[in-house]
């Protein structure tokens, strides 16, 4: 397939390029002062982990991306990768074996592995929302998420950067249904990609069992699913959001359940 750039458009590619390279270098130099770090900590036998100065972290650059015009969200989400990344480069310095060489590039990679990103969501089916949520809250911390469109069943939480979407019978019908077929636990699992219509075609090309057409909501998420995997049990779903950063929106939700539905 031919690009077909106009010279503008390949000017401001080449800019974004110097700019990739620039935040490339500016991450490098992050990394190196947590080497630094990682060696006064380890001199002054202090921990690894302060939960302080992480909360004060992705307080304050919230705050600078918004001052930026940058979605705060988005800001926390990059951050929580670097902080991971800290984390990870002060325990390993620590270790006697040298890290191991990683290649630029896989040939091997599939034409989805160019467009997935992340784990956007977990959908969970329990047969008492409220219950749920208040045992992920005193259980394990987590933290209420507004939803786009809020309707009756559905509950969101989360926890730093991971989020599980919580889904009760008052939802639909067919979530009753079911529930009394496979009983309450992973529903499904929701995959980020840039591209839903790329991620599809690649999907259906390759001959995988896709359950829906993608399905866009009102907030601009673009979303569709995979038929369960008999082998591995998994069903997957694939979600691009296109829109505003928004809530978690309940509509594509419940559409997997009508999908399945006998």
């Amino acid at each position: 397939m031919s690009d077909n750039s106009t010279p503008a458009l390949a000017q401001l590619r080449e800019r974004i390029d110097q700019l990739d390279a620039a935040l490339i270098a500016i991450v490098a130099q992050r990394l190196a002062a947590c080497h630094e770090i990682a060696a006064v900590k380890q001199d002054a036998d202090r921990p690894v982990i302060q939960p302080d100065r992480v909360r004060d972290v992705v307080t304050s650059r919230r705050q600078q991306a918004i001052e930026a015009g940058i979605d705060a969200d988005f800001a926390e989400q990059l951050f929580r990768v670097l902080l991971t990344e800290t984390h990870r480069i002060e325990v390993a310095g620590r270790r006697s074996d040298p890290a191991p060489d990683k290649p630029a590039a896989n040939a091997d990679r599939s034409d989805l592995d160019t467009v997935a990103t992340r784990v956007d969501h977990v959908v969970l089916v329990v047969h008492d929302l409220h219950a749920a949520t208040a045992s992920m809250r005193e259980q394990f911390g987590f933290h209420d998420l507004v939803l786009a469109d809020p309707r009756p069943g559905v509950a969101a939480v989360a926890v730093g950067g991971v989020t599980f979407v919580l889904v009760s019978p008052e939802a639909s019908p067919a979530v009753a249904q079911y529930l009394a077929r496979r009983g309450p636990g992973v529903q499904h699992v929701a995959i980020e990609v840039l591209n839903a219509g790329y991620a599809r075609a690649c999907l259906s090309e390759g001959g995988t069992p896709l359950l829906t057409e993608i399905a866009v909501d009102a907030d601009g998420h673009e979303q569709f699913f995979a038929a369960n995997d008999p082998t591995t049990g998994v069903q997957l779903g694939f979600i691009s959001r296109t829109g505003h950063r928004v809530g978690v929106g309940t509509a594509n939700v419940v559409q997997l359940f009508d999908a399945l539905a006998p």
